[in-house]
């Protein structure tokens, strides 16, 4: 009967994607990205009740990457594809869906690549549903101030979601080592870019929220080439 609950939270995580879609035909793109938070929340306890219960297997391995296919493949790519839609080129519209198609080859390709036990060689998917998430939250966000007003204008701009969906979408499986957050301990050593990147993460989340969430992304890709450059026993 144990083994039943986290493939009973993976269920779940695929139903809050499929309510996600939902929200992405009636166009509202902020639900979309809640619903994103909502599975990521449960993509997370999915893993550690595995854990805790002892109960890890194949079939939960492959519901989890289906899961996450609808939940940080497809809404991603919905995002940007009603975004562009709604802009300067919406013939082009359709090129979202290359974010789908390379999250399902990169979440494939995790499942047999024996490198990725510990860290990741390519973005994980859930941190590139994250970077999309961000686009309806800063577009339509009430925070009256310059910043925003210049971060929602570059967002919604048609040239720049055309430019982020190749790039992000070959982040996914680039042969780029990235570190994960999984702690084999808490001290200092060897855990130096997860802490550095947690701690840089609070003090932009803290006073930013969701503001800061396209630059936390940037900054997690840059700690790891960074930690990859001066780290020759650096551990994928």
């Amino acid at each position: 009967m144990k083994k039943m609950i986290p493939n009973t939270i993976t269920l779940m995580n695929l139903f809050s994607g499929c309510i996600g879609v939902v929200y992405a035909f009636t166009s509202d793109l902020r639900m979309v990205s809640i619903m994103i938070f909502i599975s990521l929340l449960l993509d997370y306890l999915d893993g550690m009740a595995a854990r805790m219960l002892d109960v890890k297997s194949d079939i939960g391995k492959e519901l989890d990457s289906l899961a996450d296919l609808v939940s940080f493949g497809l809404l991603p790519a919905l995002i940007a594809f009603r975004l562009l839609k709604g802009g300067d080129y919406p013939n082009l519209a359709y090129v979202a869906f290359l974010i789908t198609l390379l999250s399902a080859y990169r979440l494939a390709k995790f499942n047999l690549d024996t490198r990725q036990s510990v860290n990741f060689i390519g973005l994980p998917t859930p941190a590139n549903a994250i970077f999309w998430s961000s686009f309806p939250l800063i577009i339509y966000g009430t925070a009256d101030t310059m910043v925003a007003g210049y971060m929602s204008e570059i967002m919604s701009d048609s040239i720049c979601i055309l430019i982020a969906i190749p790039v992000f979408s070959y982040l996914l499986i680039a042969e780029i080592p990235l570190f994960s957050l999984k702690f084999q301990n808490f001290l200092w050593k060897g855990n130096e870019a997860r802490l550095i990147f947690l701690a840089i993460t609070l003090i932009l989340f803290i006073p930013f929220s969701f503001y800061s969430l396209p630059f936390i992304i940037l900054l997690y890709l840059l700690i790891s080439i960074i930690k990859n450059q001066f780290f020759a026993q650096y551990e994928v």
